[in-house]
């Protein structure tokens, strides 16, 4: 992994990129993230939950079907794609100009995890898939508890195998996605 050393060498970087992926746990901001950077950036906005995986009623999409979508995507000059998925890393980092890695401490996803239910709760989030009213459950819960744990070091085996020169800029609170936006707002 190529790790940013600075908010401000991210936003650098960020500032000239036309292909971005933002990612880590759910509930952890990414989204929020994203749509602003688009704001900013001009980028378009590409969310995985609604564009990839998800058709109504909460049916998983074919799994051919799904890389087939995101190899496409992907081709195209310009774009912001919010979501993790290292089972895609293959198709998406050798694309990728910079990885936005928002890595959170896994009490604050799953408050961000339970206030986005609180919000949403019976309805469809614009980042979702149309018919896939938003819902929380243990297993959910348990999937952001034990993210870290579990889902980090697939997350770094991907970065390594799949995007080793990409660079990579990790936020690790509130304060520090904060300061980008700041940083990515004001003139270069």
């Amino acid at each position: 992994m190529k790790e940013l050393s600075s908010i401000a060498e991210g936003v650098a970087r960020l500032r000239i990129a036309d292909r971005i992926l933002v990612m880590g746990c759910s509930g952890g901001g990414k989204t929020t993230l994203s749509r602003k950077i688009c704001a900013c950036a001009n980028l378009p906005y590409v969310s995985m939950d609604r564009e990839f995986f998800w058709l109504p009623g909460w049916v998983k999409r074919d799994k051919a079907e799904e890389r087939a979508l995101i190899a496409a995507k992907v081709t195209e000059a310009r774009w912001l794609i919010d979501g993790t998925a290292p089972s895609s890393f293959d198709l998406r980092l050798p694309r990728t100009e910079l990885v936005l890695w928002v890595r959170m401490p896994r009490r604050l996803c799953m408050w961000g995890a339970l206030s986005r239910a609180a919000r949403w709760l019976g309805r469809s989030r614009p980042d979702m898939a149309p018919g896939c009213p938003e819902r929380i459950d243990w297993e959910f819960l348990r999937y952001i508890w034990d993210w870290e744990r579990k889902f980090a070091p697939k997350v770094l085996a991907g970065l390594a195998q799949h995007g080793p020169d990409v660079p990579v800029l990790q936020l690790k609170s509130r304060g520090d996605m904060r300061e980008l936006l700041d940083l990515l707002g004001r003139p270069a």
